[in-house]
């Protein structure tokens, strides 16, 4: 077993190491160019096209609305990362890590909206008469026979990584955390979580898409509000801060308080790191989600599908970083969820660490389901719908299991074949962009 632990602490240093970062931002940087930069001067776009996309539309051209669509992609990225996530790429890369989480999340804006466009214009029907899509499918129908083994790579490694990232570890968090707050049992947290897990993902995307409509976006308000309250408290300390995040995004810091001191590659590897895994940006997923959507364009579905990394990494992530290092708590020598829980304890003594909690549950239950549907869609591709079942009960059954166990091997076997995802689809993007670009340009020429 120790060999099996050092030689997948081995891959993972390897998958998640400078090249991976620099193919990954690098992707997004090449993509926003050739794009000409429309992700971002047309973000008040997408938000439109949100706005208008809560009607479900036409059901012959998909499962579900636009923003349940968003909505679905939402509740899978908006977890643990969010929370853990932050707080250990400032635990281990000091305050300047926040600042390339933002490069990463701008630059994985022009890459989710190339993999939405890819996933929804190459989307196809299975034998259920369902639409399906992500990167598999845009690397065997756009790519042709020759690829098919990268999308049958990218369905293996999506498939087993969901079980650990997207479902054990999320419900770990959670009962861990509802066992320090409230003296929740860790097996009670698995059998209730596995009932109403069971209630929403057997009832299908439908089910999912309408349950993420109405938690996700009230999750994220309700976050945001307690995050602002904490900065609000703290308001005096708010430009030092951002002077914290752009100094050590370039210079190394040195050891502080509890804070072990951290070089710029530090910072730059755990916030690109840290974000990817919060927005999921290169990975592909969101592209899965979105092509169950209703729509006749991809464009339109692409600029919908890109405010998931906005909306995740500038705007919650950010949220997370910023009370994290305006209370000063980024120096007391705690990690992960406790040293964001101090953060908000801080601010509201008593309360602070209560609504954090909520938070992590919250946001850790809608992972499960999205990653559920992600996970689904992965194995369909490698044996077809007959898998869609057996694997549906299979995801509910090992709810509890993750409750109670030890996840540290689970927890890194899953990070590494998470990153293993982005292989595959950051080489369907980078030789399928010419398709990107013609559709867009066609889109914008036709409105």
């Amino acid at each position: 077993m120790e060999f099996l632990n050092n030689l997948v602490n081995t891959v993972n240093g390897l998958v998640w190491g400078p090249p991976m970062l620099v193919l990954i931002l690098g992707t997004g940087l090449f993509l926003m160019i050739f794009l000409k930069f429309m992700p971002l001067t047309r973000i008040g776009t997408g938000f439109a096209l949100m706005w208008r996309g809560r009607a479900k539309g036409d059901d012959s051209t998909g499962e579900i609305s636009p923003f349940q669509a968003l909505m679905t992609s939402l509740a899978a990225t908006v977890g643990t990362g969010n929370i853990a996530g932050v707080a250990t790429a400032i635990f281990l890369g000091g305050p300047g890590a926040l600042f390339w989480m933002w490069c990463t999340a701008l630059v994985g804006m022009a890459t989710k909206y190339c993999e939405v466009v890819l996933a929804v214009h190459y989307r196809e029907k299975d034998d259920r008469g369902e639409h399906v899509g992500g990167p598999m499918y845009a690397i065997k129908n756009g790519l042709g026979k020759k690829w098919v083994w990268l999308g049958t790579a990218f369905a293996i490694f999506g498939g087993l990584a969901g079980f650990g990232i997207g479902n054990m570890v999320q419900v770990n968090s959670m009962a861990h955390a509802l066992e320090t707050t409230f003296s929740v049992p860790l097996w009670a947290t698995g059998l209730i979580t596995m009932v109403i897990v069971g209630l929403v993902i057997l009832g299908g995307i439908r089910r999912i898409g309408v349950v993420a409509a109405s938690l996700v976006p009230f999750m994220c308000l309700a976050y945001l509000i307690a995050s602002v309250v904490v900065l609000v408290v703290n308001a005096s300390a708010i430009p030092a801060a951002f002077d914290l995040i752009f100094t050590h995004a370039f210079t190394p810091i040195a050891a502080t308080g509890g804070f072990a001191g951290a070089a710029v590659m530090a910072a730059i590897r755990f916030g690109v790191a840290r974000g990817i895994f919060s927005n999921e940006a290169g990975l592909g997923t969101a592209g899965i989600a979105q092509a169950a959507g209703t729509t006749t364009s991809s464009v339109r579905s692409g600029m919908i599908g890109m405010l998931g990394t906005f909306i995740d990494t500038i705007i919650v992530c950010s949220m997370t970083g910023l009370a994290i290092i305006c209370t000063g708590v980024w120096t007391s020598g705690e990690s992960g969820a406790a040293l964001s829980a101090a953060a908000f304890e801080s601010a509201m003594p008593g309360i602070g660490g209560i609504i954090l909690t909520i938070a992590l549950v919250v946001f850790a239950f809608t992972t499960i389901l999205g990653w559920s549907y992600f996970g689904e869609k992965c194995w369909e591709f490698l044996v077809g719908t007959r898998a869609i079942w057996p694997f549906r009960v299979i995801w509910v059954l090992a709810v509890p299991f993750g409750a109670i166990a030890q996840l540290d091997f689970a927890w890194l076997l899953a990070d590494t074949l998470n990153g293993l995802m982005a292989i595959p689809n950051l080489v369907s993007l980078l030789l399928l962009s010419p398709v990107v670009v013609k559709l867009t340009k066609e889109y914008f020429a036709r409105s």
